[in-house]
């Protein structure tokens, strides 16, 4: 994700008020307890190893940046990948374990904004991915609703989760832009560049498919 104002990927600390801070990390911990619950019992085995390559794989990915103007970047997220691989609940959690990585170890993303990070990433970019494939694969069949899904989910996913990052962040007192800056600049670069995550994330899923044969 890039944030306005000079920083790159994560929200840093002090962009967020308190507010942001406590109801981001509310809902994110609610939901990660209830998504916890639901996948616990069938997260074993070859599907969990497959889940820890998978978050190795994303958390190298997103150690790439992309240089944009003005001093921000962008970087490959996906939770649609996870999403479509392994179903949303899961996806949220090898998101999670993604992010919160990079932040304890690396201090990519600041603690304060860590729920924040986690609802974004974890959270709306698996949920929206999944949901537009799922839409995508119910009107096109075969070979092109696989390509054509993964490709749609990968790369609206980040757009509209880019897009929730500019509202928090433009809502925040704390931040000196508001929503009318900090949304059009979130969206809008996400929504640009959000192609070359679709096409990484259509490829993956694609190879997987046809070659693995995996099944979705």
């Amino acid at each position: 994700m890039c944030t306005p104002h000079g920083e790159s990927v994560h929200i840093p600390d002090g962009y967020l008020s308190v507010p942001w801070i406590v109801g981001t990390y509310t809902v994110t911990l609610s939901y990660l307890s209830y998504a916890w619950r639901k996948v616990r019992g069938a997260l074993r085995g070859e599907k969990a190893a497959a889940a820890s390559v998978l978050a190795a794989a994303i958390f190298a990915a997103q150690m790439l940046n992309w240089p944009l103007p003005g001093g921000t970047s962008l970087h490959f997220v996906g939770g649609a990948l996870a999403g479509i691989l392994f179903g949303p609940w899961v996806g949220s959690l090898i998101l999670t374990l993604v992010v919160t990585t990079q932040c304890l170890v690396f201090h990519d993303g600041g603690i304060t904004a860590l729920g924040a990070n986690i609802l974004n990433m974890g959270i709306v970019a698996t949920w929206t991915g999944y949901l537009i494939y799922k839409l995508v694969r119910r009107a096109v069949s075969g070979e092109k609703g696989i390509i054509l899904g993964s490709f749609l989910a990968g790369w609206l996913s980040i757009a509209i989760a880019g897009a929730v990052a500019g509202i928090e962040i433009g809502l925040s007192p704390s931040f000196p832009y508001g929503i009318e800056i900090t949304v059009p600049v979130m969206f809008g670069w996400h929504f640009l560049l959000g192609i070359i995550e679709g096409i990484i994330t259509a490829s993956v899923v694609y190879y997987l498919v046809k070659r693995v044969g995996w099944e979705l």
